[in-house]
């Protein structure tokens, strides 16, 4: 993004004010009441990149005792003064009356040169989130950036290295391990409920596709060169990078159906699902090693990527489907109590078939055949995997004791760079054989090449 600070003296000048006038401990009190913890208790935060997904994040993690936000920093002038106007405004209602106005900043750079913030997180499109996440990690600040984490594959294996060199904690925004069935239906599955897998079938929706918007006249409140960032110059067009403020236009972002961007769905929700269907393989830190394209070289549907060991099952087959699931489901009526049956067929979601039977899990259900599999709970000898808090709240609590968060820097790049293989898959129409311990596909030059993409300058990737 550009270096243009919004005002980098007003902040020099606020900065040396208080290091002449506020005391070194400030009380709870003196920063409004008991909704406040003391300021050696909270984490402060500054927020790079505000649209749908960081709002949420903005807005809740606002809102707690244990936290402060003191930076934003978006280069979109709308939503960059809508978020620090939410920030104050937030902590005007929980009486924080001691609490500086938030700063907000058009280039990150000047927000991570903040020696008081403690952690970022980064909600820019997928095709940002390389260069700040290692900027950021330079700067010695902890991390959550949403997902998908990378753009490509080489990126995926940079942060990694950024985050290990740097020793920061770095949360991927895959929240499916810290809430509804996911962890259950895992520990189902690794504990061999359904015997070993043979198969897995995930349902996220198609790649995406190269860029041929029309030109439209600009949005004077957003730079579109600095917007684009890595990717190839084009004319502005509002489905990239919409005019509004994120309440104002769809959730799903439409710059993600295109390839200069993202990978469309399926690294979209892939990098949910496929993340899942890591997980639940005991595959976090590895991955497939072969990868074949669909059958027919226009299909969007029928990539698979082939797991040869793993310690659920061998020769695992995981293919991407366009309808994952048809069966029934419980239903339970608007009293809580009221249940029926209601026969589903479902386009989204994982369904995991082994030996002895098959786990459907979605984020609204999960679903044995046969059914008496979940009806026998699990014994006090199987293994469990660890139970999230919640996605935030584990970010916060390894800051404090510098623990790996359920979603660590290796579990996002694992699981996108699966997302990758398939996108290539279909792609390039070829079969690919992946070593993921050496990052490479061994012996194939072309291959190798597309790993990563050529970037505009000046946005490539700076030195870890």
């Amino acid at each position: 993004m550009s270096k243009r600070p919004i005002s980098r003296r007003d902040f020099v000048k606020r900065a040396s004010a208080l290091a002449v006038a506020a005391p070194t401990i400030i009380s709870a009190t003196a920063l409004g009441n008991d909704k406040a913890a003391a300021p050696s208790a909270r984490i402060t935060l500054g927020f790079i990149g505000i649209g749908k997904q960081a709002s949420g994040h903005l807005g809740a993690l606002t809102g707690r005792r244990d936290t402060q936000t003191l930076a934003v920093c978006d280069i979109h002038k709308l939503r960059r003064e809508s978020a620090r106007t939410t920030v104050d405004k937030k902590y005007k209602d929980l009486e924080r009356n001691g609490a500086r106005p938030c700063d907000q900043y058009i280039d990150f750079h000047d927000l991570l040169a903040r020696k008081d913030i403690d952690a970022v997180v980064i909600g820019v499109p997928d095709h940002w989130h390389t260069i700040p996440v290692i900027e950021a990690c330079k700067a010695g600040k902890d991390i959550y950036c949403e997902k998908p984490l990378t753009l490509t594959i080489l990126e995926a294996k940079t942060v990694i290295q950024a985050v290990r060199k740097h020793n920061r904690v770095f949360q991927t925004g895959s929240q499916q391990r810290s809430e509804g069935p996911f962890r259950d239906a895992c520990d189902y599955i690794r504990n061999g409920r359904i015997g070993k897998i043979k198969e897995v079938h995930v349902g996220v929706g198609p790649t995406s596709k190269p860029c041929d918007l029309p030109a439209m006249e600009p949005d004077p409140n957003v730079d579109f060169n600095v917007w684009l960032g890595q990717a190839p110059q084009r004319p502005y067009n509002e489905v990239l990078c919409r005019k509004g403020l994120p309440n104002r236009y769809p959730f799903n972002p439409g710059w993600r159906d295109y390839r200069e961007y993202s990978g469309g769905y399926v690294t979209d929700w892939g990098a949910h699902h496929f993340d899942i269907t890591q997980w639940a393989l005991d595959m976090d830190g590895s991955g497939p090693n072969e990868i074949l394209p669909p059958e027919k070289p226009d299909d969007e549907y029928g990539a698979k990527a082939i797991y040869h060991k793993t310690p659920v099952g061998d020769n695992v087959v995981v293919t991407h489907v366009n309808e994952v699931y048809k069966g029934s489901k419980t239903v339970v009526g608007r009293d809580g109590k009221t249940a029926k049956r209601q026969i589903v067929t479902e386009t989204n979601g994982i369904l995991f078939i082994g030996e002895k039977g098959r786990i459907f899990v979605n984020r609204g259900y999960k679903v044995s055949d046969p059914v008496s599999i979940f009806e026998q709970p699990l014994e006090a000898g199987d293994k469990r995997l660890f139970k999230s808090p919640g996605h935030r709240e584990n970010w916060l609590d390894c800051i404090r004791t510098r623990q790996k968060p359920i979603a660590d820097v290796a579990v996002g790049a694992g699981s996108v760079t699966v997302c990758h293989l398939i996108n290539l898959a279909y792609w390039h129409g070829r079969k690919l054989n992946w070593d993921p311990q050496a990052w490479e596909f061994p012996g194939d030059a072309q291959a190798n090449e597309w790993r990563d993409r050529p970037r505009r300058e000046p946005y490539v990737l700076p030195e870890i």
